[in-house]
């Protein structure tokens, strides 16, 4: 290390400094001394150099330091460590670490990283990973070596990926080696390549679930494919195979009486000839639900704004609607039963119908979504809206005017660019009047009247506090959408403003006290399942010191029991060594003397991606290799390789860092200070100087 120092003053008011130090020990010893000349000169150079230095000091000199390192040249193995690669990695693993030795002694800086990370004993590596992602591998090498003196990886691998993207499309700013390892002749198999499913389904609704089969080989025999649930055949279909190449798709479909995760298998029969029967089979978990919130749409009379909010709210299958036309005999009630919204065209109306239902579902506090219209008892509505107050002509005049999106608005995640369309729609007719917002009520449409922007509110909508509420302050919904579909041939725009309005308008709210969950609904096999656990108090506020039970179930109803004390430091409880399957919780805590309890299940998959493919992508490694400059190698050849590698060592590479400090921060210059300070004035003393 090399240090240099540097003036930001000129370099003579060195001599102020020496001078004030002279100076000031002259003044204090030039007197008489009680002790010897000797020993006064001593003590007078002490305080002469500690003021001088001092003084130097305040004159903020720098201290720049060079520091110099020599970086080794760097190989790194990188090891692809997964299933598929199996006995010829391990077979190879040999020839890797004698390798290794000897680039170690040729002076190289060699590391090893797998799947997992860095490994730094390789004769425990095993090859046991169940999927393989080659160019996070890669990513995580070029992580860990930025910036080093890293020329050559050497990536041991077959090939195949199957998690995220192909590596040998990025760029490196190394050169890749393709040590190829494994069997590049397709095996003769039969397998489940992928099942397509919906995560979800509804309770008693028919859903399907498509089997992709797929084989090498083995044309001119035949098998069967088969939807299973816990063990019960649910159908079957004949697979035959007809050539070598062969793939198809078969459909199933089926459906449930069960709500929660149901556990389906498809399975084929074992093919005479084909070399693993692992790959035949793969569970599908699909979650049965019951959850369709229930929206009401009732009106006082036949209107085809009607038709075309039937038409939004349908296009989404966990809405369920029912439609209720007041002015139309032998209708079922309105308040049959609970709803989760009830949009209101027209209603409270001057004709009386249905305003007294209006009130039912305020006390019920059930979000209302109020369409005024002509027939609108516009004081009556604003008076039971709680959200925007018109005070309405006496004569019941109306303004035609179209919509103008309010930018701030931010509540609900809407494209202000798109719509932009709706100034260009037709007008909806709306009360004239004076328009007055509520606490809490945020504005998404303003009215424009012709060319002129107003202030004026057209569609509002209020979360606050426990009961939610939107208006739209005219009628006209249906030539909206009409006139979207003439200007662009769809129906989104609109479509989308008022789906989005109404999911937060009848989307519940989790006011429970004490909520334990999974943090994801699915885990994988082998990975610790997290619970995330929250306590809240009265005024909703986190709480903690609780002690919580926990139990899990498995699909055959054995159970693990757990309780942990919840804490703000390790909010997480962490369950491991759970299989493959379906799992039931339960977990209850008490507060205030009171039980709470909480309950759910999630799923662990084991996504054994290493058995849909076994045939080493060579292909794919030497593009990989050439793209980045390096070679396609393989265990024979890796002896010479190394060898070149030696051959053509590149020159470590020198770096240098430099900094630079003021001298007043150097911390040993203070305990200098200090210890002749210290020296002189016990001298002082000792010797009876004051």
């Amino acid at each position: 290390m090399r240090s240099e120092l540097i003036f930001q003053t000129p370099y003579w008011f060195i001599i102020f400094c020496v001078l004030a130090g002279l100076a000031y020990a002259w003044l204090l010893y030039q007197p008489q001394p009680a002790w010897g000349k000797k020993l006064n000169y001593g003590l007078a150079a002490v305080r002469g150099i500690v003021v001088a230095l001092i003084c130097f000091l305040l004159l903020s000199p720098l201290v720049r330091r060079t520091q110099s390192s020599v970086d080794k040249a760097k190989i790194v193995f990188a090891i692809d460590n997964s299933e598929s690669v199996g006995k010829y990695g391990q077979a190879a693993m040999e020839q890797v670490r004698a390798a290794t030795r000897d680039l170690n002694d040729a002076g190289f800086e060699v590391s090893v990283e797998t799947l997992e990370g860095t490994e730094k004993n390789t004769d425990s590596l095993r090859f046991n990973q169940n999927k393989t992602n080659l160019a996070a591998l890669l990513q995580n090498v070029r992580g860990n070596f930025e910036g080093r003196n890293l020329t050559d990886v050497v990536l041991l691998s077959d090939g195949i990926v199957n998690q995220g993207v192909s590596p040998a499309y990025n760029r490196y700013p190394f050169r890749v080696n393709a040590l190829a390892v494994g069997d590049s002749v397709p095996k003769l198999d039969i397998r489940v390549k992928d099942v397509v499913s919906n995560r979800i389904a509804y309770l008693g609704n028919e859903f399907p679930i498509r089997a992709e089969i797929a084989a090498n080989g083995l044309q001119g025999k035949s098998t069967t494919v088969t939807l299973k649930q816990n063990g019960r055949v649910i159908q079957s279909q004949p697979v035959v195979i007809d050539r070598a190449d062969y793939f198809k798709a078969f459909d199933f479909k089926t459906s449930s009486a069960q709500k929660g995760v149901q556990h389906y298998t498809i399975e084929l029969g074992a093919v005479s000839g084909e070399t693993s029967g692992r790959n035949n089979r793969k569970e599908v978990y699909i979650d049965i639900i019951d959850g369709r919130q229930k929206i009401l749409l009732m009106a006082l009379a036949p209107h085809p704004d009607i038709k075309g909010i039937r038409s939004l709210i349908e296009a989404n299958d966990n809405y369920e609607l029912d439609i209720n036309i007041l002015s139309i005999a032998n209708n079922p009630p309105a308040s049959a039963k609970p709803y989760d919204l009830v949009i209101l065209h027209q209603i409270p109306n001057v004709l009386g119908l249905g305003n007294a239902q209006v009130r039912k579902f305020l006390d019920a506090k059930t979000p209302l979504f109020f369409i005024l219209g002509n027939q609108s008892a516009v004081p009556l509505a604003s008076s039971l809206n709680r959200s925007l107050f018109i005070n309405a002509s006496a004569n019941n005049q109306v303004d035609r005017v179209t919509a103008r999106f309010n930018p701030s608005f931010s509540q609900l995640n809407l494209d202000a660019e798109s719509l932009k369309l709706l100034e260009r729609l037709p007008p909806l007719s709306v009360p004239f009047g004076e328009y007055n917002l509520a606490s809490g009520t945020e504005t998404i449409l303003y009215q424009k009247v012709g060319t002129l922007n107003t202030n004026k509110p057209l569609l509002v909508l209020n979360t606050n506090g426990d009961h939610k509420t939107a208006v739209l302050a005219g009628e006209g919904l249906w030539q909206w959408r009409q006139e979207e579909f003439a200007q662009t041939n769809k129906q989104e725009v609109v479509d989308n403003l008022f789906q989005k309005l109404i999911q937060v308008l009848s989307v519940k709210e989790d006011r429970r006290k004490f909520r334990v969950y999974p943090i994801s609904n699915e885990f994988e096999a082998g990975e610790q399942v997290s619970f995330q656990t929250e306590v809240y108090n009265d005024i909703y506020e986190p709480v903690f010191g609780q002690e919580v039970k926990l139990e899990v179930v498995d699909e055959k109803g054995k159970r693990k029991q757990f309780s942990y004390t919840h804490s703000k430091e390790t909010p997480r409880f962490n369950v491991s060594g759970l299989a493959d399957g379906v799992y039931r919780y339960a977990a209850s805590t008490t507060l205030k003397g009171k039980q709470e309890s909480v309950s759910g299940q999630f799923v662990i998959r084991n996504a054994d991606l290493e058995l849909n493919n076994t045939t080493a992508d060579f292909g794919m490694l030497r593009d990989l290799a050439r793209r980045s400059g390096g070679a396609f190698i393989t265990p024979a050849s890796l002896q010479e390789f190394i060898q070149k590698l030696k051959n053509d060592r590149p020159a470590d590479r020198l770096d240098s860092t430099e900094d630079m400090v003021e001298l007043i921060h150097l911390k040993w210059l203070f305990f200098l200070l200090v210890v002749l300070l210290g020296a002189e004035w016990g001298l002082r003393k000792y010797h009876g100087g004051y």
